[in-house]
């Protein structure tokens, strides 16, 4: 069984930015956590990041292969309906992650287009949101997967 994780953009620079919101954790330390968890949960995971919004859509529309999806759509979370509804499209369980709590920064960052289509949302807890994220995939999966 796998699981899409979709980082947005900007995350391809973590550990370089702005540390004392975003951790000092770099994107490929998170995935090496993501992937180690995955692999003792019993799943796969494939990981994808782009700064570009039609790549985002693009995986989405095509993950039908996967059980759920877990997404940090970034600064696309406020912006995009095209994320927005390509979730909504596809159908499959989505889990939303923030390494910030977006509820406690700016205005303009407290306004998820991309949660009324998520199963849930997880934020605030640095890296290990992702690591909370898939754990809420892997439990959604395995309730599908029961259920059919």
């Amino acid at each position: 069984m796998k699981i899409l994780i979709i980082h947005g953009p900007n995350l391809n620079l973590l550990g370089k930015r702005e540390a004392d919101i975003y951790g000092k954790s770099t994107l490929d330390e998170i995935n090496a956590m993501i992937t180690k968890l995955a692999k003792e949960l019993n799943f796969e995971v494939d990981i994808k990041q782009s700064n570009h919004e039609g790549d985002i859509v693009d995986w989405i529309q095509n993950s039908k292969d996967y059980f759920a999806l877990v997404i940090n759509p970034a600064a696309y979370t406020h912006t995009s309906v095209a994320i927005r509804d390509a979730i909504a499209a596809v159908r499959i369980p989505a889990v939303e992650v923030h390494l910030s709590n977006i509820h406690r920064r700016e205005e303009f960052r407290q306004k998820s287009l991309i949660a009324p289509v998520a199963y849930g949302q997880i934020s605030g807890f640095g890296s290990e949101s992702y690591l909370l994220g898939l754990r809420a995939a892997v439990s959604i999966a395995n309730a599908c997967k029961g259920a059919s």
